[in-house]
């Protein structure tokens, strides 16, 4: 019988400010924490090909973030401080001291500003499709939309995959891609008012963040973007690392918004190039 990675991680709810959240834990013990977090409409397992990628030598951490997955359903707003906070909470029950910190879209921007609010915390940042911008009026239109919609249903309806696949797929995975299209039903997982809720915290309620993210200092930062992502925009993700001291930026060809999932060879192949040129410890 096939193993799975899935066999290979342990899994447990851990108490936060904002509620019990489940996380999956694997990799090598002894080795440096990486701390994934996932994009919304997503959890923990999003990150299968950066765990079998870095599990060999990093201590993998993958989570479900608020709302999604195992996670405690949301119902309140929340914004990134609260996410970060949260996390701290985590790092600190797993006996965690420093991490690198990767996440992609709404965890990318988690990546973002955590080590603004805890340098103590971040051996290293790798935020993926992400932007430290306001939401743009189409997209404060569609998602306000989107969230009235799925906050009326108890049972994620097909519209939400449709709504997924455009914003996650770009024209590459469109045309030749058809794993990654199907991947993007994973979506009707969720609970939909839990989405919802996140909808209206980390898309519509979402702060300029660049000032912040200009405090930074001294802590590597990764800021990848995807040619082809419809919502984070390559010029949006590029401001976001200009405003941050020293970070590094890439841009994927032929890539969409769900690059850590829909481009996992690229993605892990900037990361490995990022992590070498840090010291050992990392």
């Amino acid at each position: 019988m096939t193993t799975s990675w899935l066999d290979e991680v342990t899994e447990q709810l851990i108490p936060t400010s904002l509620g019990l959240i489940n996380v999956r834990e694997g990799g090598r013990p002894d080795g440096p924490a990486m701390v994934c977090w996932p994009s919304l409409m997503m959890d923990g397992t999003m990150w299968r090909y950066q765990y079998e990628h870095f599990a060999p030598r990093h201590r993998m951490v993958l989570i479900d973030s608020p709302g999604h997955g195992r996670s405690d359903a949301l119902r309140k707003i929340i914004d990134l401080r609260d996410c970060a906070d949260a996390l701290v909470e985590i790092l600190d029950s797993l006996a965690i001291d420093k991490c690198v910190l990767m996440g992609n879209s709404w965890g990318g921007m988690l990546a973002g500003v955590f080590p603004a609010y805890h340098p103590e915390r971040t051996a290293a940042a790798i935020g993926i499709n992400c932007t430290a911008s306001l939401p743009t009026m189409f997209e404060s239109i569609w998602a306000t939309a989107l969230a009235t919609y799925l906050s009326l249903h108890a049972k994620m309806p097909p519209l939400a995959a449709r709504a997924a696949r455009a914003a996650f797929a770009g024209p590459t995975a469109e045309a030749t891609n058809p794993e990654f299209l199907k991947f993007t039903d994973f979506v009707l997982r969720d609970d939909p008012k839990s989405v919802a809720w996140a909808l209206r915290s980390i898309l519509i309620g979402r702060k300029d963040e660049h000032r912040r993210l200009a405090t930074i200092r001294n802590i590597p930062v990764l800021i990848i973007a995807g040619e082809e992502d419809s919502q984070f925009p390559v010029h949006a993700v590029r401001k976001m690392a200009d405003a941050i001291e020293g970070s590094t930026f890439r841009v994927l060809l032929h890539t969409g918004h769900l690059a850590a999932r829909e481009n996992p060879d690229a993605v892990n192949a900037e990361i490995d190039a990022f992590l070498a040129a840090l010291p050992a410890t990392v």
